[in-house]
């Protein structure tokens, strides 16, 4: 089974959102976003029901200014409308 970079898992109790992270070297952060859905890396965490917050992180070596980038999205699991 695959699986994203870091999964983040709240404590049982707590009414916090999971947080699934991909992380990518010179791609886009929507790439990472695109991997996250595409893979199903959020079926790992199946036994988790309620928001999720999906993180894609880009680092880029040629931009000298900002070498990075990050996109956020939320998403519920099971997936909206799935």
């Amino acid at each position: 089974m695959r699986c994203a970079d870091i999964v983040f898992l709240p404590l049982p109790g707590r009414n916090k959102p999971a947080i699934v992270v991909e992380l990518k070297y010179n791609q886009t952060a929507q790439t990472a976003i695109l991997q996250i859905k595409d893979k199903k890396y959020i079926d790992v965490v199946k036994d988790y029901t309620g928001d999720m917050i999906l993180v894609g992180i880009n680092y880029n070596k040629d931009k000298k200014e900002q070498g990075h980038s990050c996109k956020i999205e939320r998403a519920k699991y099971p997936e909206d409308g799935k």
